[in-house]
């Protein structure tokens, strides 16, 4: 859809900030039961889409009442920016990738909060940058369109009170929110050996056991037994140990040590007995004279695995040995993290607490780097902001650079350790064109007088009533749907003028329409189809997260068949080496069956576009050892999968399809195309491949972002 097309010729004074160039916007809402979706309302010019005439499709015209938005922002930041990281790492901005989890925040009750947050799309551009500089010596380079989170609310880096560019923007003494920008200081290699003896340091004397005995012999001298033995319920930790023991020579074995209980997780450990191992190690761990930057920042990581916390912001090593913890004061103080000793407790011991709020705290973690990522975690922690964020200068550095910039499921994300901002409707890029392949059901785009343009067009004298369909690009009956009700009025004016149509959903919203689509059927030939791709639940609520169950949409399947109409089921794509065998799709066909599916049709997983690099992620979280497969199949820029594999799955499914009842269209297994056959009495269309996203949407873990 070109914004060109669309237009009206009527100025909107009034346009929000960043749409107004789009003169056909009504109005952008928001609305409570529809929590971060923005709903951009727009008067459209034209409803039908002709299909470009070398399309395979078996349709020639198209209806969306429904657009997504591209997430192609145009405000941005220096690609050396650091970006916390879900775990707690920070990354350059310039080294994220879609798919990564970072740190985002979320309004929970009176509170802003922390949370998990998935990268959804990436890209790159240049722009004029600017430097703004805070109080406590954080500085961020940015556009000037780029908006950060202050006391005050949403504020752009540059703008105007009034006018045409109004909005709000930063000034000196204005207060971002966050923790700062950390220290900055060079951080040391984890593959040092200075590293790695600190870090073995730390989680031995802190956690393990080093035990000799003497033991008699009764036929006279001793026998003298050596033991080293670390015991831990976190496997990263362990893991790293036994990498680091192994380089310097000393091998052991693993065991489970204890069982889980109700109250305790299961813990592993790893041991030698072998006496020149006892002695490597020893001398691994003696104290050194002058430490190493390396050894001070390894064995921070040590003892921190091995005798550390973090909960709720609140970093503390424990520990009864006072030579440990002064090592640990030492160590804090190098690296100019401040800390306070806290009193022993009863039992001795004592603790060491890292003060300066979230901000020493990623600097703790950023130096030190530990293994075990879940005291690194933030989520859930009150955004508090403790350090000096005031802005002291907002500068135009009078060129333009190449910069980057990030969409999460959440809207924002952490750059220098303050709140930034991302994730809205692209205001001008290419002239408001929107890109298909990045439409996200986060931003939607609603054509509201769809139904009143398409009554004009359907009059028209060159109307040839040739079949339309809808759910070719964006579902027809998304959640957008049950606010707008688009489709009643759209399903009127088609069977007023005569008009063949079929839908393609896997919205179980269509149930509210049975009557008017049956009433529709007795005057044109309608088509109805249920995508459902995954008959597993657990895997389709890892790939499909926030769409309708497959058994919700199998009880839409039935509720259409109820209504006296036919509903063939889309088991669009089949995902190599996950629901391509035989016990899954005689399964699925069962199921469809039982549903009262009229058809099935199918078709292989495509990748493509941006769609592939969400796929892999998701694919290297869920199931790695199928990567290796997957990127064999779906190598470089192809999307499609081999010849080969559609010929063997057309074998596979075609007699299953015959078996269950069920054949109408089919698969060509050499090319992938849906051969189409009439309806009843040959009046009938087929209904419609998807021509993109529809069939499956794999969203990025955590978010129901389209991507197909």
């Amino acid at each position: 859809m070109r914004w060109s097309g669309q237009e009206l010729g009527v100025d909107q004074v009034d346009a929000l900030p960043g749409l107004a160039r789009l003169n056909n916007l009504v109005r952008s809402v928001q609305t409570p039961e529809f929590a971060g979706i923005t709903f951009h309302e727009v008067l459209a010019k034209s409803a039908l889409n002709r299909v470009p005439g070398p399309s395979m499709m078996p349709f020639g015209w198209t209806i969306n009442p429904y657009r997504g938005c591209s997430h192609a922002c145009v405000y941005c930041l220096e690609p050396s920016t650091a970006i916390m990281m879900a775990d707690g790492r920070t990354k350059a901005l310039s080294d994220v990738e879609v798919g990564d989890e970072v740190m985002g925040t979320r309004q929970i009750g009176q509170y802003r909060k922390y949370v998990e947050t998935i990268v959804l799309a990436k890209w790159a551009t240049r722009k004029a940058a600017y430097r703004i500089r805070l109080a406590d010596g954080t500085v961020l380079v940015a556009s000037g369109d780029h908006r950060f989170l202050t006391e005050r609310g949403w504020k752009y880096v540059t703008g105007a009170m009034a006018g045409g560019p109004g909005r709000p923007y930063l000034t000196v003494d204005d207060r971002l929110i966050g923790f700062g920008e950390m220290s900055g200081r060079p951080v040391p290699s984890t593959a040092s050996d200075d590293y790695r003896r600190g870090y073995l340091t730390g989680m031995i004397r802190g956690d393990g056991m080093m035990l000799r005995r003497i033991h008699p012999r009764a036929t006279g001298g001793a026998l003298v037994a050596h033991r080293v033995r670390l015991a831990l319920a976190d496997d990263e930790a362990l893991s790293r140990s036994r990498r680091f023991l192994e380089h310097f020579g000393v091998m052991t074995s693993q065991f489970r040590f204890t069982p889980a209980t109700a109250t305790r997780r299961e813990m592993a450990a790893i041991r030698t007995s072998k006496s020149r191992d006892f002695d490597a190690v020893g001398s691994i761990i003696e104290w050194p004279q002058d430490p190493a930057e390396a050894w001070r920042a390894g064995y921070l990581a040590g003892i921190f695995d091995a005798e550390g916390s973090c909960a709720r912001g609140v970093l503390r090593i424990s520990n009864s040995d006072d030579v440990v913890l002064t090592a640990v004061e030492r160590s804090l103080s190098h690296f100019d993290i401040p800390y306070v000793r806290e009193p022993a407790r009863a039992n001795g011991v004592s603790s060491v607490r890292v003060r300066g709020g979230l901000r020493a705290r990623n600097d703790f973690f950023s130096i030190s780097r530990p293994a075990i990522k879940r005291k690194l975690a933030l989520a859930g922690t009150t955004v508090k902001t403790m350090a000096d964020l005031r802005v002291v200068s907002v500068e135009p550095l009078g060129t333009q650079l190449e910069m980057l910039d990030i969409t999460t499921s959440t809207g924002d994300f952490i750059a220098n350790g303050v709140v930034s901002h991302n994730c809205f409707a692209r205001p001008t890029h290419s002239y408001l064109d929107l890109d298909a392949g990045d439409d996200f059901d986060r931003q939607i785009i609603v054509k509201v007088n769809v139904a009143e343009v398409l009554r004009r067009e359907l009059a028209r004298p060159s109307w040839r009533h040739e079949s339309v369909a809808l759910g070719t690009n964006t579902d027809p009956y998304q959640r957008a749907e049950g606010r707008y009700e688009l489709m009643p009025g759209i399903v009127d004016e088609l069977t007023a003028s005569g008009t063949p149509f079929s839908v393609l959903t896997k919205g179980t919203l269509l149930r509210r329409d049975l009557p008017k689509l049956a009433a529709a059927a007795e005057h044109v030939p309608v088509d109805l189809a249920m995508s459902i791709a995954i008959y597993d639940p657990e895997l389709q609520q890892s790939i499909e997260p926030g769409t309708p169950s497959t058994r919700a949409r199998l009880a839409t399947v039935t509720a259409v068949r109820e209504a006296g109409l036919d509903c063939a089921v889309f088991l669009m794509p089949i995902l190599p080496y996950l629901t391509d065998t035989r016990a899954h799709l005689d399964e699925a066909l069962r199921q469809a069956k039982a549903a009262g599916a009229s058809s099935v049709l199918y078709t292989a997983l495509h990748l493509r576009g941006a769609v592939k690099p969400w796929f892999m992620q998701w694919l290297e979280r869920a199931h790695p050892e199928l990567v290796p497969k997957y990127r064999s199949m779906y190598y470089g820029t192809n999307a499609y999968a081999p010849k080969e594999y559609r010929r063997w799955l057309g074998e596979r499914m075609q007699p299953l399809i015959r078996a269950h009842g069920l054949a109408r269209g089919t698969e060509d297994p050499v090319t992938g195309g849906v051969r189409s056959s009439a309806g009843r009495g040959g009046k009938r269309t087929t209904p419609p491949r998807p021509a993109g996203e529809l069939p499956l949407e794999i969203a990025a873990p955590g978010d129901p972002a389209m991507l197909f």
